[in-house]
């Protein structure tokens, strides 16, 4: 699909970026992303996405809105509590940006159907909250060769990196144990801001512009306002990732 010249209005800011022009939002419009989440991550990350026009958006999540999910999960609002997020996050998304396709799908992600899910994504967006799914999706982006934006969240603190199959340290590489289930506190900001990060880096990489989180892990301390970024290197016996190698 070529740009309309209502793409080309509606996008004519991030077009002119340097790099990007009308080729990089060409890309955007006939790429494909899986958000795995329409929660604290998933919010931002799908709002974000839409608005720079990516062409088809899948968002896959199972659960309904909480009175206690409304301090983060920014495509909600108290009508919507007892829905689904899955067609709350659709009729705001379509709303947002009716030019994309958006599909929403009210199911669990397991090891089972992850790989089904998952498709034929051009990336996948890990915008979950707890890392027993978070190891699926890992899996099926290195089964599928689909890069891995991740990035999690406790407080104040995130972590986000670009995994690229093959290239960088996958996730069990840099977390081979997940911490223990526990429900975690939360500022609204702190998704707002690795979600933000997440959005960039896929926008980036389908437009084919700067330098991504490869082989880094950019940690945020919201509390003290820092930005640290830590080199990360593949485990060769990962149990994941080694037969890449």
């Amino acid at each position: 699909m070529v740009l309309t010249e209502r793409d080309k209005l509606r996008y004519n800011r991030q077009i002119l970026i340097p790099g990007w022009g009308e080729e990089g939002q060409e890309k955007i419009k006939n790429s494909k992303v899986f958000v795995a989440g329409a929660g604290g991550l998933g919010s931002p990350v799908s709002i974000y996405l839409a608005v720079g026009g990516v062409g088809h958006i899948r968002i896959v999540d199972k659960d309904v809105p909480e009175l206690s999910n409304l301090n983060r999960q920014i495509l909600h609002t108290e009508d919507d509590i007892g829905r689904s997020k899955a067609h709350s996050a659709k009729e705001k998304l379509t709303k947002i940006n009716r030019d994309i396709k958006i599909e929403c799908i009210k199911e669990t992600i397991t090891e089972e159907n992850v790989l089904d899910l998952v498709e034929d994504s051009d990336v996948i967006l890990d915008c979950m909250d707890n890392f027993p799914t978070r190891y699926a999706l890992n899996r099926a982006a290195i089964e599928k060769k689909i890069p891995f934006v991740h990035a999690s969240i406790w407080g104040l603190e995130g972590r986000a990196t670009f995994i690229v199959p093959g290239e960088t340290p996958c996730l069990e590489c840099i977390f081979p144990t997940g911490p223990p289930k526990e429900v975690f506190p939360v500022l609204g900001t702190t998704p707002a801001t690795m979600g933000c990060i997440q959005a960039t880096e896929t926008l980036k990489y389908l437009a084919g512009i700067g330098r991504l989180l490869k082989n880094r892990l950019l940690i945020y301390d919201g509390e003290n306002m820092t930005f640290t970024e830590v080199k990360i290197r593949r485990n060769p016996k990962c149990p994941a990732c080694s037969k890449l190698y």
